[in-house]
């Protein structure tokens, strides 16, 4: 959930590579799934979009072969997709404070694969 979240929090700052700015923030603090995920969301995120553009649509295939491939066409399908949608549900930003202060209380270097962060 803080990772969809503060996924794209770099946006704005650094429009080329979001993905990787807000993962270096998360990583010490989130499983390497939710690290992996955020790291390629751009890429994966494309496929909605970049054939528009005059870009390469697939181009999260060359990812298939990682096993949270699966997990990060699911976050960009459920969660950063969906939420361009003027009438996707939302709670109110303080809904969440409890959470990502839960997340960033961690320890820094919390980095387990098997964790759901």
């Amino acid at each position: 959930m803080v990772a969809a979240l503060l996924h794209d929090l770099g946006d704005t700052l650094s429009p080329y590579n979001h993905s990787q700015l807000a993962a270096a923030i998360l990583k010490p603090y989130v499983s390497e799934r939710t690290w992996w995920i955020i790291h390629h969301h751009g890429v994966f995120q494309a496929y909605y979009y970049a054939h528009h553009l005059g870009g390469e649509r697939n181009a999260r295939e060359q990812f298939k072969d990682s096993p949270f491939y699966r997990a990060c066409v699911d976050f960009c399908h459920k969660y950063d997709q969906a939420a361009f949608d003027p009438d996707y549900p939302s709670k109110p930003l303080a809904f969440f404070e409890p959470m990502v202060r839960r997340i960033f209380a961690r320890q820094p270097g919390h980095l387990e694969l098997t964790s759901a962060s």
